[in-house]
């Protein structure tokens, strides 16, 4: 696949550069496959190769097919290239996966003078994780032309100067390498210098003066040559310099060097002023023509110049600038010694410095892709960060180990070198932490050790794992009874751990049944702030509690809820005056009890009973007389409202007494009600009995509904109406008949359990009458009950059914 895509990128470049027609097709095929060749398949590398000075979206190489990867799925799996260069220069259409040149590339500024110039790229792909390391060599151009550092160069030569005499020249620069860069030099023609030119051991050429014939100074003092400077690229660039030779009276001993080659070493980073060597030439010559000063010789490079100083006089070579090892580990130094007399003339050494490797660069932390935030259920394994790590020292000291602390869920692994990967080590909780922050230390091995820290933040995101939580287990209410409908009676809250949409509550009120009635009649409730209304009054007398079921639920998917029961109290209010049972007033009139005369104090007269709807306090009631004919005669109990004398009766006692009971309950504002009952004052007991005649109750007249029965049976028949009426009429006949004995009035039924012929006076005479008006405990009737006890063994109980029902019973039969 490599192969067949350097053929391809081969094939682009063919159409390309056949336009410039300044590099042979062929000859860049065979540059492309040989590239393709050594390219390391071990360690899922593959390389390019292209010229500099390439256009924007100029071809480089289809990426994704050389990889094979699915060009369809490049944007899904996030395809990216990763470059340690300041500028990307390189990018990738993700749409057919080629490689595309997206700035313009100058190989000079890139690479300098390297003899090899790459760019290193790291390819990553998620979904699942891979890595690739792609290479792209940047070709040389011939877009340099050859420069010396001066236009002009004066030399000046003693006229004794021997044939065969060399005389360094200033050397040209040429930015561009291999075949482009500097080739050869030619000098214009002339009758007393050659041109010899000389290889250093970097492959780099300069040229030499050399004089081919005697110099005499009286014939010609000046003489002015061209030298022009060629490339190897096609086509071929040249630059030119113009030599001025000054012939000097003569001078005949030059300056000599102690040694040809001086060699030094140096720390990197040294300060400015560290003395590298120094320099020793001497001159036999007297005076200034023996006087030697020292500088840097043409053949020295600016960057040199910028680094090192000479003393002129001293000769020492110091530091100027900052000597960085990782630039370069090794220095050329072409110096020169020249005399100060006439006609001086210089002499050349070389200078190696080597420069030593300290630990003076960090290693550099970079976060190829970073995948946050991460769901809380994520599994262990899952991919957080790829990191990639690189320190441009050497040795141990560019050797780095990178690591995190053991306190989080997270683990380092390391794919392949100075790669590594960010991955989960145990699940996550978001309610426990939502967020870490990841300290990465990359530590390389060098004396003394350099560290980096990055950061790392690390988001978790929610996932609705938790249900509402109510802030009580259950919740009792208490309402008093007659509330306002619509008002609040209580509030529910709910938390949710979780967050956003996930941690939304809404409430609301489960379906049941309050006394057979939906519970959505009674209460309802806020779904927002879990507020609980009662859509009704309450009665304690008809409902004093009832339970809810209120459910909260969260807005994530799948919705999750929890509830909760509230028990709501009816708290009474004293709402209801006290009702008077017994005894109640005859015929719309009050109450009559007869009392004798002859009864002694504490004599119970009656009771009066009442009932009070309300609960507690509200319920307990209290007697007491308000209005009484004779106060001093008669009492009621506080609590149990017997009526009782206070003192024996007397003649002057009016017989006709006539109490007014106030009953009134315990709440607050107290309730209250009134019963009059008149009291009969009797000396016997025949007299007594004679005055019950006034109780007794006339027949009421049938109701209305007997009325409407009556007038739909006379319609239906006539006959049968005369019928009844005349078996009425047998009935109540017989029944007189029979109690006729009894004075009882003629129309009432008398009905007696237990009924004994009328006893004889004396019995009367001998008796204490006891006449009580008995009642149900809540229902009032009509019925008196007589019962007298004397001295014989004999009890009489005379009943009157007075009920306008039990006449009209008597009346249908």
């Amino acid at each position: 696949l490599m192969v067949t895509g350097f053929m391809r990128h081969a094939a682009d470049m063919e159409h390309k550069l056949c336009r410039g027609c300044w590099v042979p097709v062929t000859g860049l095929v065979i540059c492309l496959l040989l590239c393709a060749c050594v390219v390391d398949l071990v360690l899922a590398q593959i390389r390019y190769s292209i010229p500099e000075e390439l256009d924007h979206g100029a071809f480089v190489g289809n990426i994704a097919e050389d990889l094979g990867l699915d060009v369809a799925k490049l944007s899904a799996r996030r395809f990216r290239i990763v470059s340690g260069a300041k500028k990307q220069y390189l990018e990738v259409n993700l749409e057919n996966g080629i490689l595309f040149v997206n700035e313009k590339i100058d190989r000079e500024e890139l690479c300098e003078r390297s003899p090899s110039c790459f760019l290193h790229l790291q390819v990553v792909i998620e979904n699942p994780l891979e890595l690739y390391r792609v290479e792209v060599e940047i070709l040389d151009v011939n877009d340099n032309s050859p420069s010396f550092p001066w236009t002009e160069f004066n030399l000046d030569i003693t006229e004794s100067a021997a044939p065969g005499s060399r005389f360094p020249l200033e050397s040209a620069q040429d930015q561009d390498v291999g075949t482009n860069s500097l080739r050869s030099y030619q000098l214009s023609a002339n009758q007393h210098f050659v041109l010899n030119i000389q290889t250093r051991n970097d492959g780099s050429k300069f040229a030499e003066l050399v004089l081919d014939t005697p110099l005499d100074r009286e014939q010609q003092k000046r003489h002015e040559m061209v030298l022009t400077a060629f490339d190897g690229g096609s086509p071929e660039r040249s630059g030119t310099a113009l030599i001025t030779v000054t012939v000097l009276d003569a001078n005949d001993n030059v300056p000599v060097f102690d040694r040809s080659v001086y060699r030094a070493s140096l720390v990197e980073n040294a300060p400015r002023g560290t003395l590298v060597l120094k320099l020793n030439a001497t001159d036999l010559d007297e005076g200034s023509n023996g006087e030697v000063t020292y500088a840097f010789s043409g053949h020295a490079p600016l960057k040199v110049r910028e680094l090192f100083s000479v003393d002129p006089y001293m000769g020492e070579i110091r530091v100027k600038g900052v000597v960085d090892y990782e630039k370069a580990s090794v220095y050329e130094l072409y110096v020169q010694a020249k005399d100060r007399g006439p006609s001086a003339v210089a002499v050349h050494s070389k200078v190696l410095v080597d420069i030593l490797d300290v630990n003076d660069n960090a290693p550099e932390v970079i976060l190829t892709s970073v995948s946050t935030p991460v769901q809380e259920d994520a599994s262990p394994g899952t991919v957080i960060a790829v990191i990639s790590v690189m320190d441009r020292d050497s040795g141990e000291n560019g050797n780095v180990d990178c690591q995190i602390p053991n306190n989080v869920p997270f683990q380092l692994h390391s794919s392949f070198k100075n790669y590594y990967t960010l991955v989960t080590s145990e699940p996550l909780d978001r309610e426990t932490v939502s967020e870490f922050n990841i300290t990465l230390t990359a530590r390389d091995l060098g004396s003394p050790s350099l560290s980096t820290r990055r950061t790392i933040l690390v988001q978790v995101s929610d996932i609705n794992d938790n249900p509402p939580r109510f802030s009580q287990p259950s919740y009792t209410v208490y309402v008093t009874e007659n509330n306002a409908p619509g008002a609040s009676i209580c509030s529910v809250s709910a938390f949710d751990p979780d967050s956003n949409q996930n941690a939304y509550l809404s409430y609301s009120i489960l379906e049941g049944q309050i006394q057979g009635m939906p519970v959505s009649t009674y209460v309802s409730i806020n779904s927002d702030n879990g507020n609980i209304y009662a859509l009704r009054s309450f009665d304690y007398e008809q409902l004093r509690n009832f339970q809810i079921l209120v459910q909260a639920q969260d807005a994530g998917f799948p919705p999750l809820a929890s509830n909760v029961t509230v028990n709501v109290f009816v708290l009474d209010q004293n709402d209801n005056a006290p009702v008077i049972v017994s005894p109640l007033p005859k015929n719309g009139s009050v109450a009559t009890e007869v009392v004798p005369r002859s009864v002694d104090a504490g004599y119970l007269v009656t009771k009066i009973t009442a009932l009070d709807a309300d609960a507690g306090q509200n319920s307990r009631l209290s007697y007491q007389v308000i209005q009484a004919t004779d106060p001093g005669l008669f009492s009621v109990a506080l609590y149990t409202g017997e009526i009782r004398t206070i003192r024996r009766l007397v003649e002057k006692d009016a017989t006709r007494q006539r109490l007014v009971i106030l009953i009134k309950d315990n709440g607050q504002p107290p309730l209250s009600a009134t019963a009059s009952i008149v009291l009969t004052v009797v000396d016997s007991v025949p007299e007594s009995l004679s005055d019950f005649g006034d109780l007794t109750l006339s027949p009421k007249p049938p109701s209305n509904i007997a009325l409407y029965l009556i007038v739909s049976l006379s319609t239906i028949s006539l006959i049968f109406l005369v019928a009844i009426i005349v078996l009425a009429a047998v009935k109540c006949y017989k029944d007189r008949e029979t109690h006729s004995g009894y004075n009882l009035p003629p129309l009432a039924c008398c009905c007696c359990g237990g009924f004994q012929p009328e006893p004889p006076p004396e019995v009367f005479k001998k008796s204490n009458l006891n006449l009580q008006i008995s009642s149900a405990s809540k229902v009032p009737t009509n019925c008196m009950e007589v019962n007298g006890n004397s001295s014989f063994s004999q009890s009489y109980c005379y009943k009157a059914c007075l009920t306008p029902e039990s006449a009209k019973s008597d009346f249908m039969f």
